[in-house]
């Protein structure tokens, strides 16, 4: 049996490039154009006009963490996500001091179009259940 050593994690959405230039900006993730165009708009202008904007990828620079896929689908997002993304900066940290590094992670997604939805703290440990710019619910841990 073939062990899997690599993945992407796929996203139904709206707008495709609107939520991967967001996740981009959280994750520190680039967007490099497709194969063989200087940039995402050349790419864009050899499709049809339904299939512009179709798609969007971006990936980690990195090279270590998954390449993020973002399709247009035509239904919109209806109930609470089955699989999400949490966002690691406290990793390690406890109590106040975590919270802290957890609150300036959250304002900093704050000014690219996120939405915080509530704190989850426990005196110890702590998370902030936050949404994207399409509503896609994701934690910053």
């Amino acid at each position: 049996m073939a062990t899997i050593r690599q993945f992407q994690v796929t996203f139904d959405c709206a707008e495709p490039e609107r939520v991967a230039r967001f996740w981009c900006e959280v994750l520190g993730y680039v967007a490099p154009p497709p194969k063989g165009f200087d940039s995402w708009d050349a790419y864009q202008e050899t499709r049809s006009a339904e299939e512009r904007g179709s798609w969007f990828a971006c990936v980690d620079p990195s090279g270590v963490g998954p390449r993020l896929y973002f399709q247009r689908v035509p239904e919109g997002k209806a109930v609470k996500n089955r699989l999400h993304l949490d966002v690691r900066v406290g990793t390690g940290l406890v109590g106040e001091e975590r919270l802290a590094v957890l609150e300036a992670e959250c304002t900093r997604l704050l000014a690219f179009g996120a939405v915080r939805e509530r704190l989850l703290y426990d005196g110890t440990d702590s998370c902030i259940v936050m949404r994207d710019v399409e509503g896609n619910e994701f934690c910053v841990d």
